[in-house]
């Protein structure tokens, strides 16, 4: 897998994109270490240059408490891959889509793509409000569940958005985190 051809395809050709992506093999620690962790770095790192180098209408925090805090995010982000991977595939009967862990972890690691990407918009704080171009993960999303979890047609929508439920309180979780550790100046 071509990480760039990866990133391409997913995001404007999705259908074809989880076609291929079906048909490869993608145990967990496969696809944390050649794309989760490097797509997933791109948020914490450029919020870190535009909040603790470029700074919020001349406003920066410390170097030591933005790296720590991008450190923090990061990690939380790695697990956050597991446990939505994990999510989708108990989802899985519910909704009459077939149980594969190895497929739910691919929807996993690929569907948030576009919000991973679009997470470079906070290296510029003016231009952060642009990161909003990330919901575009949702339908990545959709498409993934309907191409690899194959759930019944009618339940494909209400399966994704028991997923997008779920996904919600596990981000909000993960994100209180590091304001319960570290007060607002986290989420700066």
């Amino acid at each position: 897998m071509n990480l760039v051809d990866r990133i391409k395809g997913i995001l404007l050709q999705p259908k074809s994109e989880w076609a291929k992506i079906d048909s490869e093999p993608g145990d967990a620690g496969y696809l944390l270490s050649n794309y989760v962790a490097v797509l997933a770095a791109i948020a914490p790192i450029c919020t870190f240059i535009g909040t603790s180098i470029i700074g919020v209408g001349g406003v920066r925090i410390g170097i030591g408490l933005g790296l720590f805090r991008a450190v923090v995010v990061y990690v939380l982000s790695l697990i956050g891959f597991f446990v939505v991977g994990y999510i989708i595939d108990f989802l899985a009967g519910t909704f009459g889509a077939r149980k594969n862990l190895q497929s739910a972890m691919k929807v996993s690691a690929y569907a948030p793509t576009a919000a991973w990407i679009a997470g470079v918009f906070n290296i510029l704080p003016a231009l952060s409000f642009l990161a909003i171009l990330g919901l575009y993960s949702l339908y990545l999303l959709y498409t993934g569940i309907v191409a690899l979890m194959r759930p019944a047609a009618n339940n494909a929508l209400i399966y994704t958005i028991a997923v997008i439920i779920c996904a919600i309180i596990v981000w909000v979780v993960i994100l209180a985190i590091p304001v319960m550790l570290f007060g607002m100046g986290m989420m700066m």
